[in-house]
């Protein structure tokens, strides 16, 4: 079996993109000449465009609906892809499937990743859990493609992305040296967030360390961490794009972070971080060069995202556990290394 023109489809969301990302490499080593193409949502493009090794970015504006789904469909139809991955699974994708496969010249060969819905419902409704502990995403997106005769690799760093020069130009000033920290204190949910007191604590207590914060327009809080201390602390939430944020995250010394999108991208990109997990099921790293904190309580994992409510007396026991003092001593341990 040879690739010679591959199309993978990930429709959303960042974090799971950045995942995914890492199978493209894979796929590239194995067949240096092969012509890779990308299928996501328009929102997503400029994630997926970064990675060099990715020869043309299809982009799907959800707004267009079912005939803009068709229409797709009918020019990825065309290309005459010899292999689809299917790293969605979704109806959308599914309906990409239908259209794709059933052709009277050329069938691809279709690999799709699994979402694992029973094993699911065992964990979130019955609590039997039957993943792999602990469930690392990665793995997830890169094990089918050994169907293809593709193995994964041991590589830290699992994709090369292409930062444009104002990208990188507008965030090195912000990484002074060695002794500055990333911290990414903001999630979609707040019961996977590590609580704010917390972190204000952890840059208290590293008085010799220089902070820079992360996070969305609306993480209005972040500037609360400044506030600790303004001639240390650089609160860049909302100031960056969140490519300009990935090319920060690929100057940095280490990362802290719970289970982020951004997290994620430290992972692919082989940069030291600390991951702080606690009610989720999925966000687990791969890199050796990440090193996850967490307190082993039988509730654990009792979310796919963060989503629902906390069953401890103790509100995100799993997360208040992790205390600063615990993440200072082992964050100034990667440093020195």
């Amino acid at each position: 079996m040879k690739i010679k023109k591959v199309l993978i489809i990930r429709f959303s969301s960042f974090g799971d993109i950045v995942q995914c990302s890492s199978v493209v490499e894979l796929i590239r080593q194995k067949y240096p000449e092969a012509v890779i193409d990308w299928v996501t949502r328009s929102e997503f493009d400029y994630l997926v465009k970064l990675n060099h090794d990715v020869n043309h970015v299809w982009s799907f504006n959800k707004k267009l609906g079912f005939k803009g789904l068709l229409d797709l469909g009918m020019k990825l139809r065309a290309e005459n892809y010899d292999h689809v991955y299917d790293a969605h699974n979704n109806l959308r994708s599914s309906l990409l499937s239908l259209m794709m496969r059933f052709k009277l010249l050329q069938k691809p060969n279709w690999l799709t990743r699994s979402k694992d819905r029973f094993k699911r419902i065992l964990l979130f409704t019955f609590r039997i859990n039957t993943f792999p502990k602990p469930f690392k995403g990665i793995h997830s997106y890169r094990a089918p493609l050994l169907k293809w005769g593709i193995a994964p690799n041991d590589d830290e760093k699992l994709v090369t992305w292409d930062f444009k020069p104002e990208a990188r130009a507008k965030v090195s000033p912000f990484l002074k040296d060695k002794k500055t920290i990333v911290l990414v204190p903001s999630a979609a949910w707040e019961m996977k967030r590590w609580p704010l007191p917390l972190w204000k604590k952890l840059i208290s207590i590293m008085p010799e360390h220089n902070f820079v914060v992360l996070g969305g327009k609306e993480d209005h809080f972040c500037e609360e961490l400044k506030a600790i201390d303004p001639s240390r602390v650089e609160n860049l939430a909302g100031k960056l794009s969140l490519v300009e944020s990935c090319a920060l995250i690929e100057k940095s010394e280490l990362v802290i972070s719970a289970d982020t999108g951004l997290l994620h991208v430290a992972d692919v990109l082989g940069i030291k971080a600390l991951s702080l997990m606690g009610p989720t099921a999925f966000g687990f790293t791969t890199g050796k060069q990440i090193h996850t904190m967490e307190v082993d309580l039988p509730c654990r994992p009792c979310t796919k995202d963060g989503r629902g409510s906390c069953s401890q007396d103790v509100y995100q026991k799993c997360m208040v556990d992790i205390t600063p003092e615990m993440v200072s001593l082992e964050a100034q341990r990667i440093l020195r290394e």
